[in-house]
């Protein structure tokens, strides 16, 4: 099992502009906060490392354009889970 650095408390739910996510894969897109950070738990809680992104800032209810997106060797796994569990 691969173990990662899971992200610190400080870290917003969706990160905008953050160059550490360049090259990660999108697994899924979300219209609100709420339901993105939900799947992105659901695979952490996997041994995934996911993280929730966005181009632009979201609006003041959470929503806009999130991104649940897992590092290139992680993105089949990942995959498989939120067909499986959709």
């Amino acid at each position: 099992m691969r173990f990662f650095k899971r992200r610190g408390a400080k870290d917003p739910p969706v990160s905008i502009g953050d160059p550490r996510f360049d090259g990660w894969e999108t697994v899924s897109t979300f219209e609100d906060q709420a339901t993105a950070v939900a799947w992105r738990n659901q695979l952490r809680d996997l041994g995934i490392d996911a993280a929730c992104v966005a181009d632009h800032p979201l609006d003041r209810f959470g929503r806009g354009d999130v991104y649940l997106v897992v590092p290139p060797d992680q993105w089949s796994r990942a995959s498989e889970v939120v067909d499986n569990l959709d």
